[in-house]
């Protein structure tokens, strides 16, 4: 069954504190993205400032061009998922394992551009697939629904991967997506500029779960 996940993407502690209070009357796993400036185009909260409470299930994505600088201290966080990209110049085969020998599920997320057979080694040994259909670092993408070919690529190399979707998930699309195989939708603008953000989760959690016929 597919859950809506709510993403925090900020630049400040004073931010980190507002977007937390904003999520924590309804939603229990979070989607954290840090950045280095350099992989993507925004310098993001860095691990050595986040925190959270005990009770929440954090998925960190690291959009960070050399992740073995950064996997210390996340795993010293021990979130439940670090999510790192396949497109980074470090072996992620190696980075892989030393993020699931910790202990800590390991992700690797595609950008528009990956090919899932162009990293099979990586994808079969990943515990998280994420389908990343946004701007790198920025809210309010729009989604590719042209990307939803990748989860049947992906589930064709590993079939016991869980399937993430980042970039334009909303309350139009969020029954396509989890139709389509996404069991993760991470949602970021959508929650972050709502009015009242858990009458907008509760919808798409509604939306995923409802019964119908594309």
């Amino acid at each position: 069954m597919a859950v809506v996940v709510p993403t925090i993407m900020v630049e400040t502690v004073e931010q980190f504190k507002e977007a937390s209070e904003r999520v924590a009357p309804f939603a229990r796993r979070i989607h954290i993205d840090i950045s280095d400036g350099e992989f993507a185009p925004t310098f993001l909260l860095p691990e050595s400032q986040l925190y959270w409470p005990s009770e929440w299930e954090i998925d960190i994505h690291a959009m960070v061009a050399r992740p073995s600088e950064h996997l210390e201290q996340l795993i010293a966080l021990k979130p439940s998922l670090i999510i790192i990209h396949s497109e980074v110049t470090e072996n992620i085969v190696e980075l892989i394992g030393q993020i699931k020998e910790a202990g800590i599920k390991a992700g690797l997320a595609l950008l528009k551009t990956t090919v899932p057979a162009t990293i099979a080694d990586a994808i079969k040994i990943a515990d998280h697939i994420m389908i990343f259909s946004g701007d790198l670092g920025k809210f309010g993408g729009t989604a590719s629904m042209m990307q939803l070919e990748k989860v049947r690529l992906v589930q064709g190399i590993n079939p016991q991967a869980e399937i993430g979707w980042d970039g334009g998930v909303n309350i139009e699309n969020a029954y396509t997506l989890s139709q389509g195989g996404v069991d993760v939708l991470n949602t970021g603008g959508v929650i972050a500029t709502a009015e009242n953000p858990a009458v907008t989760y509760q919808t798409l959690v509604r939306e995923i779960n409802k019964h119908g016929v594309i």
